[in-house]
C-alpha cells in the first residue's frame, strides 16, 4: 500500500527541514491533536499512539541530506516506511511530501488506509511548526 500526502511549502530552507526531521524529538510537534502518547525511546526512535489506536514505534532508517528522511516500523509484524521528500523551492523555502509504504493484507489495508492517509496529511500540514 502506497500513500502520499499533498506537497506542502514551508518557509524554511531544505537543509533546515532535513535537520528538523532528522531529530525524532521534533515529530511531536507534527502529531495530530488526538495523540495520546509520544515518547522518545532513543536517539533515532520514538513511540506514539493516537486515541483508539495501538502504539507504533518508529525508528530512523535512512537519511540523505538535504532531501530525504526515512522512518520505518521498529516491528516486523507490520512492516512500513514513512519517507519525507524535501525539495528546495528557493533559498528560504522548500516543499515537503510524505510517502507511506506498507505491506498489508487486503483486509488490513482497507482498515488502515483512511486513518493513515489522514495522519500523513496532518503531519505534512504541520511542517510549518518546525
Amino acid at each position: 500500500m502506497n500513500l502520499e500526502s499533498p506537497k506542502v511549502t514551508v518557509d524554511k530552507p531544505a537543509q533546515y527541514i532535513f535537520d528538523a526531521l532528522s531529530d525524532v524529538r521534533n515529530f511531536e510537534k507534527l502529531m495530530p491533536e488526538n495523540i495520546s502518547k509520544f515518547e522518545v525511546t532513543g536517539e533515532e526512535s520514538f513511540i506514539f499512539a493516537l486515541k483508539g489506536m495501538p502504539e507504533i514505534k518508529l525508528k530512523m532508517k535512512d537519511r540523505q541530506a538535504p532531501n530525504k528522511v526515512v522512518l520505518g516500523a521498529a516491528s516486523d509484524k507490520l512492516p512500513f516506511t514513512l519517507t519525507g521528500d524535501i525539495q528546495a523551492a528557493g533559498d528560504s523555502s522548500s516543499t515537503v511530501q510524505l510517502k507511506f509504504e506498507g505491506e498489508f493484507n487486503a483486509m488490513m489495508a482497507m482498515m488502515v488506509k483512511g486513518p493513515i492517509s489522514k495522519f500523513i496529511e496532518t503531519l505534512a500540514g504541520n511542517m510549518h511548526k518546525l
